[in-house]
């Protein structure tokens, strides 16, 4: 297989070029299913990649020297101020025709408040909805939901 060739090195991604393959190196994610009373936990935000909020389950990028199980205890608390135990549930790639992205999802139980620091640069709204009217919503186009969102609801509806 050829080296790759790097066109772009930035904060989150590189972008390289490998033989005839365009292929996105981007941080390791987690994300975290926290359910109670049937609902499941979502936050709002405004993406701009996709000029839209979208509704997700807590997730972000595993920082450089930190486990998955850390990063999903630091997103949890940070976008919905909550701890819990975490379990992890499944681990695979968003995109690996052209991406190297792994993504994590863990489901949090024994559900208590916490604090931490909010990133600076990420407004959101925490909501609380029942997963399958979240599914139906999206299938009907009705809210945008992301991949991490999609397992979420996926793995709730399941029971497991």
């Amino acid at each position: 297989m050829p080296e790759r060739e790097y066109l772009y090195k930035g904060r989150i991604l590189n972008l390289a070029l490998q033989g005839p393959y365009e292929i996105v190196e981007h941080a390791d994610a987690v994300a975290v299913l926290a359910q109670q009373e049937g609902r499941v936990l979502f936050v709002r935000q405004y993406r701009p990649a996709v000029g839209c909020q979208t509704l997700e389950i807590p997730a972000g990028l595993i920082d450089p020297g930190e486990t998955p199980l850390a990063a999903a205890q630091r997103e949890l608390a940070e976008e919905a101020q909550l701890a819990g135990d975490l379990e992890l549930l499944a681990c695979f790639y968003l995109s690996p025709g052209f991406c190297d992205e792994k993504l994590y999802v863990f489901r949090a139980t024994n559900l208590k408040s916490t604090y931490a620091q909010p990133d600076a640069d990420e407004e959101l709204s925490v909501e609380w909805h029942d997963p399958q009217e979240v599914l139906e919503a999206a299938r009907e186009g009705r809210v945008e939901i992301s991949a991490s969102a999609m397992a979420g609801i996926l793995f709730a509806l399941q029971g497991r």
